[in-house]
C-alpha cells in the first residue's frame, strides 16, 4: 500500500455507484476506456454532476488489475461490491485509513459497533498529518464523514449509516486471489485479522 502524502477527498463528488462502476469495467474491457461516452455511463443527471460523477468512478477503476477488473465487470454481486471497495480504498488513502486504523481494529477484537467518536478521533488524529482535513469547511469536513460512511454501508462494510454495526467480511476466493495477486496487504480493507493475512498470502 503506498502512501499518499496530501488525502485525496475527491471522493465526495460520487457514491459507489456500482452499476455504473460494473458497466463502465465492461466497457473498458471491451473496447478500451479512450472513446467511452461518460453521459451512456452515467445517466440522468446535469452535465456537471455526469462530468464529476464520471471522473470518480474511472480514477476507482484505473487503480485495478486487470484480475480485478474482470471481476468488478462480470462477478456476481458480491464478489463486484468487494472490487469496488478494493478500488475506493486505493484511490482515496482517507477511506483506506479508516478502514483499516479504525474499523478493522474494532473488528479484529470482535467489537462490532463502530460509533460517531472514533470516527471524530480518526479525523483529529489525521488531521495532524494532514493539514488538508484542519483547513475544510465545516459543510466540507460534514460531506466527508457522511461520503465516508456511506461508503462503508454500500461496500457492505456496515450495515447502514445509522446504526453502524461492522459486518465481518467472507471475501470471495476469487477476489482473494486477484487481490493477493496485486498485494496481499490490501486484504486488511476486508477486517483480516494478521494470521489469516499470513495464511493468505502464503
Amino acid at each position: 500500500m503506498d502512501r499518499e502524502k496530501k488525502y485525496r477527498l475527491s471522493f465526495t463528488g460520487a457514491s459507489l455507484m456500482l452499476p455504473e462502476m460494473s458497466e463502465l469495467a465492461r466497457a473498458g474491457l471491451e473496447q478500451g476506456m479512450a472513446g467511452i461516452d461518460k453521459s451512456s455511463v452515467v445517466k440522468g443527471q446535469r452535465s456537471k454532476t455526469i462530468s464529476t460523477q464520471f471522473r470518480e468512478i474511472k480514477l476507482r477503476i484505473d487503480t485495478l488489475t486487470g484480475d480485478q477488473l474482470e471481476i468488478l465487470a462480470n462477478g456476481d454481486m458480491v464478489s463486484q461490491r468487494q472490487i469496488a471497495l478494493l478500488s475506493v480504498c486505493k484511490a482515496y488513502a482517507f477511506i483506506r485509513d479508516f478502514v483499516v486504523e479504525a474499523v478493522r481494529e474494532k473488528a479484529i477484537v470482535f467489537d462490532y459497533q463502530l460509533t460517531e467518536g472514533e470516527y471524530v478521533s480518526f479525523f483529529r488524529r489525521k488531521s495532524q498529518a494532514h493539514p488538508e482535513l484542519e483547513n475544510l469547511t465545516e459543510n466540507t469536513a460534514k460531506k466527508v464523514r457522511q461520503v465516508t460512511f456511506k461508503f462503508l454501508e454500500q461496500t457492505g462494510l456496515i450495515d447502514n449509516v445509522k446504526s453502524r454495526k461492522i459486518i465481518p467480511q467472507l471475501v470471495d476466493e476469487k477476489v482473494a486471489r486477484a487481490v493477493v495477486g496485486d498485494d496481499p496487504e490490501w486484504l486488511k480493507i476486508y477486517l483480516m485479522p494478521d494470521m489469516e493475512l499470513v495464511n493468505r498470502a502464503s
